[in-house]
């Protein structure tokens, strides 16, 4: 197996620019850190543990220099919402089960890197991850409203659920936590609008700008510590968190129920290597460098079970994150290492700074970073274009919010398959005719066009597999049955680039039936592979006399002459 990652070969010049972005993305790291485990229902430990060892997996593994990988938002999410079926957040195995999922979630990603899954990055179609993302965003955004209001809302239902619940006891709203967490929402939102336009006017690196851009969630976690401990404010705090190295385990996998979490492990490995793959691409488009769709499974794989063994939860790479390792100049996944090690030396020497942290502010803190991921213009672009795929966006949007991530997913996934299955069992066939003066052969219906009467010229425009093939024959046997003059068929087969065994019995089919009406049928620039196809039955021979020609021109040409040969010999 060759290794390929963006550690070497390493540049010196890189040195401060990878050093200054491992700094500004661990600023930004320890408060998401905290705050992601809150998200997933566990411990604030596992959250920063998740920002350790998955970074040294996916730097050796990976082929994105700048693709930061650890806990996402979207992930924490999903995390809780597998585990919820399974064990009550807050029970003693919660975070063990987490580890597993994670373990489980690797072993997944690793299976699709030996099956090659990677070259088939697109059979999730965007409209369900979008409407998945987008429902999932506001299902964030609501689940902070435990922290908001300081009541008791249970984790682990529908996403509407926490509306329900404080609705209901909006009279035991807490005054701290509304003010913390909406005070905590204009810092950050008045930093990412003032601070650029602040440094953009002094005469700074670039780097040291970036730095002082991200440093709003650094100041509001501060802040929101400082204002505990100075006013003595009666609100939920992260408290004491454990610190020292994460213990090297493997779960006790056959004391845990894992085979319950199968189906959500698996569900969460496709989303974890979507969403990662989608960044590293959209980042390597400026980068001028290629990612490897493979290797990524492989990397991130190995991040994952990192994760499950050192007392973490499932990772993927963070969007936010990684474009602040791109602004802020960093060249390789050294970067990442300097993370690491930053983020060691917080686990190991500073978890004590978290006890006085409101976790209102970490709340502000979600929402800000998750709001932008609620894409509803996508929805809309879909709908607008074509319809199926804004029915497919709405449905995964709405299941997301009404049941649960998991069912969303496969809902959406599912009626993609059946909106796609639909649309090519019901192939475009076009009829076809030669423009004036060339080669060239247009549709009739959209174009001015010569045809050869006696002659149906058709175009498949799909694959002709089991889902289509009997369409195709009441086609041509209905157009023959309504035009008797039709004594010659030519299917040209320039977009068909795969004939299934089914679609090959319908062409032998159709073949014996024109054969019964006294029609030839003929093929038509049908490409190499799906010659070499057909080539390996008995079809070619049984078209005799019909024939198989290059080009529709040839086609053409030989029909007529044929029909003018028959012509002389009768008038003869």
């Amino acid at each position: 197996m060759k290794i390929t990652n963006t550690l070497v070969p390493w540049d010196k010049n890189w040195l401060l620019p990878d050093i200054t972005s491992g700094l500004i993305v661990t600023i930004m790291l320890v408060p998401q850190a905290i705050a992601y485990a809150f998200l997933a229902g566990l411990p604030p430990q596992a959250g920063l543990f998740s920002a350790l060892l998955p970074l040294i997996a996916y730097a050796i593994l990976g082929t994105s220099p700048t693709l930061a990988v650890g806990p996402v938002a979207i992930i924490s999410l999903l995390t809780l919402s597998s585990l919820s079926g399974v064990v009550s957040p807050g029970a003693a195995d919660y975070p063990a089960y987490a580890a597993l999922l994670a373990l489980l979630t690797g072993a997944w990603l690793l299976v699709f890197y030996a099956i090659g899954l990677g070259s088939w990055t697109s059979f999730i179609s965007h409209s369900v991850v979008s409407g998945f993302t987008s429902a999932a965003a506001i299902v964030i955004i609501l689940s902070q409203l435990k922290y908001f209001t300081g009541l008791d809302i249970p984790k682990g239902g529908p996403g509407w659920e926490p509306l329900t619940y404080l609705s209901a006891h909006w009279q035991n709203i807490q005054a701290v936590p509304v003010i913390l967490g909406i005070s905590g929402i204009f810092l950050l939102l008045l930093w990412q609008k003032v601070a650029p336009r602040i440094t953009h006017r002094l005469p700074l690196a670039d780097s040291i700008r970036t730095l002082i851009n991200r440093l709003g969630a650094l100041v509001l976690i501060l802040s929101g510590a400082a204002a505990v401990w100075f006013l003595s404010l009666e609100t939920d705090t992260v408290g004491t968190v454990p610190q020292g190295w994460p213990d090297m385990v493997i779960p006790d996998i056959m004391a845990l129920n894992w085979e319950a979490l199968l189906v959500p492990s698996a569900a969460l490995s496709l989303i974890i290597f979507l969403e990662s793959l989608s960044i590293a691409n959209t980042m390597a488009r400026d980068q001028r460098r290629r990612i490897l769709p493979n290797n990524e499974l492989l990397a991130l794989s190995a991040a994952n079970i990192a994760a499950g063994v050192s007392q973490a939860m499932p990772v993927a790479g963070g969007f936010g994150r990684s474009m602040v390792m791109v602004n802020s100049g960093a060249r390789s996944q050294w970067s990442g290492v300097v993370t690491f090690i930053l983020m060691a030396s917080v686990a190991l020497m500073a978890t004590d700074w978290f006890e006085y942290l409101p976790k209102a502010a970490l709340g502000a803190l979600i929402v800000v970073a998750t709001w932008p991921l609620f894409r509803w213009h996508d929805g809309i672009k879909a709908w607008r274009f074509q319809r199926s795929d804004g029915i497919v966006w709405l449905v995964t949007f709405a299941t997301v919010l009404i049941i649960n991530a998991e069912t969303g997913i496969l809902a959406g996934a599912a009626l993609s398959l059946v909106i796609y299955l639909r649309r090519t069992s019901q192939p475009h066939i076009a009829e076809i005719g030669q423009l004036q003066g060339s080669e060239q052969f247009r549709n009739v219906l959209r174009h001015k066009v010569r045809t050869v009467p006696g002659v149906l010229l058709i175009r498949v425009d799909e694959n002709l597999y089991f889902a289509n093939s009997d369409y195709l024959i009441d086609y041509v046997l209905r157009r023959i049955t309504d035009d008797r003059t039709i004594h010659q068929v030519i299917i040209v087969g320039t977009a068909i680039n795969h004939v299934d065994f089914c679609g090959l019995e319908a062409l032998e089919l159709l073949n014996e039936r024109l054969r019964e009406e006294s029609v030839q049928l003929h093929l038509a620039e049908f490409k190499g592979p799906v010659m070499d196809q057909l080539e390996n039955s008995s079809l070619i021979d049984d078209l005799y006399p019909g024939r198989v020609f290059f080009t529709t021109a040839d086609a053409i040409r030989y029909l007529q002459r044929q029909e003018e040969e028959s012509e002389e010999h009768y008038t003869i």
